[in-house]
């Protein structure tokens, strides 16, 4: 690099490396607006939390008297939000950083073999690992056996639902199970039990955002003429997240430990605030331009990526839509349901215009 003149390029001396580390390094470009830098931090703060409370609220709290509608809207735009996440804000990004036509993707190791794939292969593979781990030892904690052909009879059989299978244990002439209290204690475990493998999930999915939001969070302190932009599309961009995140938590059932969502949500919401004002503290010295700054965001774009790909078609589009027993039958509700995915989707992805 020191060798390369930009002025005068001979392009059969030149190297690719030479090149594209020449328009992608670059110095710190802060220039000033800390008022307004400092106030981002309030602003995204409260949006952020607001937006991620706002459906726990809604369906823990009745006497908000939040309609249904609007709470359904918040779980499934959500949705599309966290699947466009992955892809526009998440999966670009890391192949900018480190993919096969960026600087560092063309630099040494890095330029012989798809480091960026790979890890986005193994944050994808190491995400299913965790969730399939968490699964099995929940049923092993609760001593739920499978038989051995269970597999095959799950391909095979038709479902049975579960109001069928509730209905065997109904008295004749009533609505109430022929032993009351064991069915409250069955559905207790059950609820528990659920609630131990959800939530192995989520933390996955938040911990991905998570990864994002630090690395937004840095650069917005620290940028320059893009600031102005890059401000109020990130207010947008963390309220639409914490949107997802509030709509998945939401569907947690947390029993008796009514402090974790809260937990949760500050969580997320102080993240990004904070990482700004990490990015304040060194503005002067951290240049989000530079080779090491581009290899860390890269990874961990990638990283990030790989979790939420597979928790946005897994966890929340499969599960929902496709191996939800309980899904709407009535087509004008999936198709609202859907539509609101799109939207969330559309409007994410819009924003990667510009953040």
């Amino acid at each position: 690099m020191s060798a390369f003149n930009a002025s005068h390029v001979d392009l059969n001396t030149a190297s690719q490396e030479d090149i594209l580390c020449y328009l992608a390094l670059s110095e710190n470009e802060f220039h000033g607006q800390l008022g307004a830098r400092i106030s981002s931090i309030f602003v995204i703060f409260i949006t952020s939390t607001f937006c991620t409370l706002f459906p726990v609220i809604a369906k823990r709290a009745p006497r908000v008297k939040i309609p249904y509608h609007a709470y359904l809207f918040a779980r499934y735009f959500g949705t599309g939000v966290i699947v466009a996440t992955a892809f526009v804000h998440l999966l670009e990004p890391a192949y900018s950083s480190i993919g096969p036509n960026s600087c560092i993707g063309a630099s040494g190791d890095w330029g012989d073999y798809p480091w960026c794939a790979a890890i986005i292969l193994t944050s994808v593979m190491t995400t299913f690992l965790l969730d399939l781990g968490a699964e099995v030892y929940v049923d092993y904690q609760y001593g739920i056996q499978r038989n051995d052909d269970a597999t095959e009879a799950f391909i095979t059989q038709p479902c049975i639902s579960t109001s069928d299978s509730t209905s065997q244990d109904m008295e004749p002439g009533t609505s109430l199970p022929k032993n009351a209290e064991i069915h409250t204690e069955v559905a207790s475990l059950q609820s528990e039990r659920s609630f131990r493998k959800d939530i192995a999930a989520f933390l996955i999915l938040e911990f991905g955002i998570l990864f994002h939001s630090v690395i937004i969070g840095l650069n917005l302190g620290v940028t320059g003429d893009e600031f102005a932009t890059l401000y109020p599309v990130l207010v947008f961009h963390q309220a639409f997240e914490g949107l997802g995140i509030g709509a998945r938590m939401s569907a947690l059932h947390f029993g008796s430990r009514r402090w974790l969502p809260w937990v949760l949500c500050f969580l997320y919401g102080l993240t990004t605030p904070i990482s700004i004002a990490i990015g304040l503290g060194v503005r002067t010295t951290y240049n989000p331009g530079s080779r090491t700054a581009l290899l860390v965001q890269g990874v961990l774009d990638a990283i990030s990526a790989g979790i939420l790909i597979y928790s946005g078609l897994v966890e929340l589009m499969a599960r929902d839509f496709l191996f939800d027993p309980d899904r709407t039958k009535r087509r004008s509700h999936l198709s609202v349901m859907v539509g609101c995915m799109l939207l969330g989707a559309g409007i994410m992805a819009l924003l990667g215009k510009w953040a």
